[in-house]
């Protein structure tokens, strides 16, 4: 697993995704890479960034194909030209850090009835939503893409949803998961609880790149409440 985020520096802003209520936003950087960029100024706030590391660095560290993730340092001068108003305000709440994913040109969404998935893959990757608490991968919203005919998982900011109510989370860290809608059970006829590879180590690594201006508590809480979890895997997988 990785140690570090790699930083990169945003140069230009190319053009706005409106897919997401959070009105992400592709941008070009000086080492010659274009990304998606989740802005902290977002209504969301820093806690979608904070899930979209930890939740997507973890699902590396379990093997899972997750896009690189890059902290994009951002003067807004670089959406001088950009004519929406609102993404302009959005850019200038968002000066100084903020959370990129590699963009993958020319991927397709994932269509479930176009593209089966592998058991082993589709049971693992509910089993980690299920561990992250993921609620938006659903037949209406897979946060899938399919690149060069392979499977990424996207977009897990609405993952680790106890850190919106950190007191409450005691009470919820063993919470079952809800994966009626989710959009790969069909394919998941096999069961991973990822109990084995979910380890301290890996979780406190993970929790460990998200950079300190972004959280509000300790991290020692996040890596606390995950492993807690990670420890009881029937009281949350499906």
């Amino acid at each position: 697993m990785i140690t570090v985020l790699r930083e990169v520096i945003a140069t230009r802003y190319v053009t706005p995704l409106r897919e997401g209520g959070s009105l992400p936003g592709v941008v070009e950087a000086d080492d010659s890479g274009t990304y998606v960029v989740k802005f902290r100024g977002a209504g969301q706030g820093p806690k979608a960034l904070v899930a979209e590391i930890i939740s997507g660095e973890l699902a590396r560290g379990l093997g899972l194909p997750v896009p690189e993730l890059v902290v994009v340092h951002l003067d807004p001068v670089v959406a001088r030209a950009e004519p929406d108003q609102e993404v302009q305000e959005l850019i200038k709440a968002s000066a100084g850090a903020n959370l990129g994913m590699d963009f993958l040109p020319g991927a397709l969404g994932y269509e479930p009835n176009i593209n089966p998935v592998d058991a082993e893959l589709a049971g693992r990757i509910v089993a980690f939503d299920a561990f992250t608490e993921n609620v938006d991968r659903s037949w209406r919203n897979p946060n899938l893409l399919m690149w060069h005919r392979r499977l990424w998982m996207i977009d897990h900011g609405a993952s680790l949803y106890f850190h919106h109510d950190w007191a409450r989370a005691a009470e919820k860290v063993h919470r079952p998961y809800k994966w009626d809608d989710h959009v790969l059970r069909p394919y998941a006829t096999t069961r991973s609880g990822l109990s084995d590879e979910l380890t301290e180590e890996l979780i406190r690594a993970a929790v460990a790149l998200v950079p300190e201006e972004w959280m509000d508590v300790e991290p020692g809480r996040y890596v606390e409440h995950l492993t807690a979890r990670a420890a009881r895997p029937e009281a949350w997988l499906p």
